[in-house]
């Protein structure tokens, strides 16, 4: 049962964040909304909606580190499993900004998580924080970095109507809530039936469920040719789950970190995989990710939950 309830949970959770992001693009295309815009904001907090309903529904149901280990876990699974299968599919260029701006600016967001834990969990003035640095960063991307993530807008989405995006945003609310609801439960009773804690239940199973709709842009994105889009997701997804889950979260409800393996082993292994990328763009060749890359990724991210959980 309870492994039908993370199944059903996720798979509604993921639906729900789909007709929620259609209902946003579309009704940002009737307010001309310019295309950049919709694909730096929308598409990347579209893709961390799983993580942000998931830890909000966690932290509400008094689980903190169901809560902390989706996003720590959902961001070491998009450089690691994500962008490990992505690569295996054909090479990705990056451009400078990518080791110039983009890397540096995900390390350092990951770094001062580390900070903000130190004290045992993110208060709502930290939270505060977190999302006052979102602002800041979302501020300076729109007006001098090329987009984190692009995507291109439909043409007939301008002709949607507004009983549709109303449809399509109420299910897509509809499906975030109970999804999240469910998944928890499931992941929650997994945890308690084979008496694991609900951190590495948080950092495997539904961090990697929560993950899907970066694989799915970035394997789209690979198939219409378009690498700097994929990985850009990745990093634009990293950035919001830390920013904009934990942040929201932790504003609605403070967090506290309950498993010491947290602090001790999975945030280490997130700023490790950040790090990782750094060589990895310019050995063997430079500015590019290919598929020796993306086994080497792969290959530690498996390492990592055979680690977890042994």
């Amino acid at each position: 049962m309870n492994i039908l309830l993370l199944i059903v949970g996720l798979i509604v959770l993921l639906l729900g964040g789909e007709f929620l992001l259609r209902a946003s693009v579309a009704a940002a295309a009737r307010w001309q909304v310019p295309k950049v815009i919709i694909g730096m904001t929308l598409v990347s907090f579209a893709t961390s909606l799983p993580e942000l309903m998931t830890s909000i529904r966690a932290a509400l149901d008094g689980y903190p580190d169901l809560s902390l280990g989706n996003v720590v876990g959902s961001n070491i699974a998009n450089l690691g499993f994500v962008l490990g299968t992505v690569l295996l599919f054909g090479p990705i260029t990056v451009q400078k900004s990518f080791y110039k701006f983009d890397l540096p600016i995900v390390f350092t967001v990951s770094v001062l998580l580390l900070l903000l834990l130190l004290d045992g969990g993110i208060s709502q003035t930290e939270g505060i924080l977190l999302v006052s640095v979102l602002i800041v960063v979302m501020i300076y991307l729109i007006k001098f970095q090329p987009p984190v993530v692009a995507q291109t807008m439909p043409s007939d989405e301008a002709k949607k109507s507004w009983w549709w995006i109303i449809a399509f945003a109420s299910l897509g609310t509809l499906g975030l809530a109970l999804g999240s609801q469910w998944l928890v439960k499931g992941a929650v009773g997994l945890a308690r039936t084979y008496e694991v804690s609900e951190r590495i239940i948080g950092v495997t199973l539904v961090s990697i469920g929560t993950s899907l709709p970066e694989l799915v842009a970035s394997g789209l994105a690979m198939y219409r040719k378009e690498q700097g889009i994929s990985i850009g997701n990745l990093i634009g997804s990293n950035l919001f789950n830390i920013l904009t889950v934990l942040g929201v979260t932790a504003v609605i409800h403070p967090l506290q970190v309950m498993d010491a393996r947290l602090m001790q082993f999975d945030i280490w292994v997130m700023l490790g995989f950040a790090f990782l990328l750094l060589p990895l763009v310019f050995i063997p060749k430079q500015m590019t990710f290919r598929w020796r890359e993306g086994l080497i990724l792969l290959g530690t991210y498996l390492g990592y939950i055979i680690v977890t959980l042994t």
